[in-house]
């Protein structure tokens, strides 16, 4: 057994799992067809989770009590490697706890667990933000999976839309130097579909700050259909690299990128979770995969 990888299957849906950054690297349907990016050059990731900032914070500075504490895009986590818990045919679980490293960048005691489990027709994640320290824990988080656009290898990209549960019907946000905008932008959303294209990207992510729906589906005229669903995540980031990729990111998140005139206490930030000494939060997702048209 690999102490790198461990793949999970059942129903013939396979998912393969690093330990560094507890990352999901490869989804497979019962075909054998793989849906998720394979971190080519273009952007070299595959489905990172975003801990304990979502986004940027302003100068890459976290502010806490009087000191200043460097922050990069995204956080720390997705590059650190997680220790397996357990590990068996359906499912795994991982564990990162902060330590002298994290603490010069975060000044804050956690526990951040994930479960990955295979069930009919899905891939379902559970994610536990736990505080185990004396002080609130201030923290955000959030999934960032590439699927391959276009699932189906052949098909026009144009051909693939999302289709929400609900219509979206609030403005959208976007980013200026990966930081919030201040102004809300008119959606591209036609009630519950967003007709894709790769001019959506030109401006980065498109942003649902108060998102109606829970789900979202993705689907072409052809091939295989993909739905995300998510539970006690706020926002939603959709985004490919702009100037075009043959990769989509459907992103749940607890959390955003700072506001553009926002450099105060990490604590005050907008959209961030405060975790009570000795409490956590759970976050859940689900990737369920629907056959070929």
């Amino acid at each position: 057994m690999s102490d790198d990888l461990h793949t999970i299957s059942a129903g013939g849906i396979s998912a393969t799992v690093k330990a560094v950054g507890a990352e999901l690297c490869s989804l497979t349907a019962a075909n054998g067809l793989e849906l998720l990016w394979q971190a080519g050059e273009v952007w070299p990731r595959h489905a990172p989770w975003l801990f304990p900032i979502v986004g940027r914070l302003k100068d890459d500075q976290l502010h806490h009590r009087g000191r200043t504490y460097p922050m990069t895009q995204h956080g720390f986590a997705r590059d650190l490697r997680f220790t397996w818990l357990e590990r068996s045919a359906e499912a795994c679980v991982l564990e990162l706890t902060d330590d002298d490293t994290t603490r010069a960048r975060y000044p804050f005691a956690f526990r951040l667990g994930l479960t990955y489990r295979i069930t009919a027709n899905a891939l379902e994640t559970a994610v536990e933000i736990a505080n185990p320290g004396a002080e609130v824990l201030p923290a955000s988080f959030g999934a960032h999976p590439a699927f391959n656009w276009p699932l189906l290898p052949g098909q026009p990209k144009e051909s693939y839309r999302l289709i929400f549960a609900e219509p979206e019907l609030a403005p959208i946000r976007r980013l200026s130097g990966g930081l919030l905008r201040a102004r809300p932008e008119p959606s591209p959303i036609a009630g519950p579909v967003l007709q894709l294209n790769e001019r959506l990207f030109d401006n980065d992510a498109v942003i649902l700050d108060q998102p109606a729906s829970r789900s979202v589906r993705l689907v072409g005229t052809k091939g295989p259909a993909l739905e995300l669903a998510w539970d006690n995540f706020r926002q939603l980031g959709i985004w490919s690299k702009p100037g075009g990729a043959p990769f989509l990111c459907i992103e749940p998140w607890r959390g955003f990128a700072s506001p553009l005139d926002f450099d105060a206490e990490f604590a005050a930030k907008p959209g961030i979770m405060h975790i009570a000494p000795g409490a956590a939060e759970t976050l859940r997702c689900r990737i369920g995969i629907e056959s070929s048209n």
